[in-house]
């Protein structure tokens, strides 16, 4: 009886390295499929951002669409015209590309 039960609890510990590798399959798992696109994005938003120059036309976080008019790149903003001789001040980080422009890179995409 007693031999049993040593038996039963040896068996239901299990690999040490069975239960870590699947631990790591999980991360590894995790980060293909989540974190790395991810990191993917935010960085073609960034290169985005920084590439806006005077003219282009942009739609804000809130959904204002315009044109940019200026780029102050020491204080971090654009001067944003939405309607003639309207213009406001809008932080680079809550600029996003035009819904045009946003479907014609997306088609580019697409295509590679």
């Amino acid at each position: 009886m007693t031999s049993n039960y040593i038996l039963l609890q040896a068996a239901q510990q299990g690999n040490f390295f069975t239960s870590w590798g699947l631990i790591i399959i999980l991360f590894v798992v995790f980060y293909f499929f989540m974190i790395r696109p991810q990191q993917k994005r935010q960085k073609e938003i960034r290169k985005f951002r920084e590439s806006l120059t005077k003219g282009d036309n942009v739609v804000t976080a809130g959904g204002i669409h315009g044109k940019i008019v200026d780029v102050n790149d020491n204080d971090n903003y654009f001067l944003l015209e939405i309607a003639s001789g309207v213009r406001i001040r809008i932080d680079k980080g809550s600029v996003y590309p035009s819904a045009a422009e946003a479907s014609q890179a997306a088609e580019q995409s697409d295509k590679k």
